[in-house]
C-alpha cells in the first residue's frame, strides 16, 4: 500500500492490491449534519470543486437508481456524474461514477464524525488511469474543503 499523507487530518491512500483509494477525515459535525452536506444541492454546491468555487451546477436525485450531476464552473464540458447505489441516512453513500464505485461511509465519534472515503476501481489499469488523472489529487482537496465547510456550519449554528 502507498500512502500519501500531510497533515493528521489528511490521510490518503492508494492500495494497488484491492484497487481501491482511501481518504480518512474527522469532521467537526454530526454524521446527520456531514450527510446532508454530502446529499443536499445547496450545500454540496459550496464546497465539491477542489478550487473552492462553488458549484455552477449541482443535480441530485436521491434514492437508489437517482443520477446526481455536478458542474465546475472552471471545467463545464467535464460533469461529475452518476447513479446513487445505497443511500443510508445518516451513515453511508454508495454511488458509481467514472467507471469506479465511491463510497462514503459516516461514524460518530466524540467531537464530530470520523468520514471515510472510499474509491474502488474495477481493475489495475483503472486505478493508475485515476492516479495519473490525479483523483486522488483532486478528492484529497476536495474533502479539505468540506471539512472546513462542516466546521463554519456548525461555528455559525453555535
Amino acid at each position: 500500500m502507498n500512502t500519501a499523507q500531510g497533515d493528521s487530518s489528511r490521510d490518503c491512500s492508494v492500495d494497488r492490491e484491492s484497487n481501491m483509494i482511501r481518504f480518512e477525515r474527522h469532521l467537526d459535525a454530526a454524521p446527520a449534519q456531514v450527510f446532508e452536506a454530502w446529499t443536499q444541492p445547496e450545500q454540496l454546491a459550496c464546497w465539491w470543486d477542489p478550487a473552492g468555487e462553488p458549484l455552477a451546477a449541482c443535480e441530485i436525485d436521491l434514492r437508489v437508481g437517482g443520477s446526481f450531476r455536478f458542474v465546475s464552473r472552471g471545467a463545464p464540458e467535464m460533469p461529475f456524474s452518476g447513479v446513487y447505489r445505497e443511500v443510508t441516512a445518516p451513515k453511508r453513500l454508495v454511488f458509481e461514477a467514472m467507471g469506479a464505485t465511491g463510497r462514503v461511509t459516516l461514524e460518530a465519534v466524540a467531537g464530530g464524525t470520523h468520514m471515510i472515503v472510499e474509491i474502488l476501481c474495477p481493475s489495475k489499469d483503472h486505478l493508475e488511469q485515476f492516479v495519473k488523472m490525479g483523483v486522488h489529487k483532486g478528492t484529497s482537496q476536495t474533502l479539505d474543503n468540506l471539512v472546513r465547510y462542516a466546521g463554519e456550519a456548525v461555528s455559525s449554528v453555535g
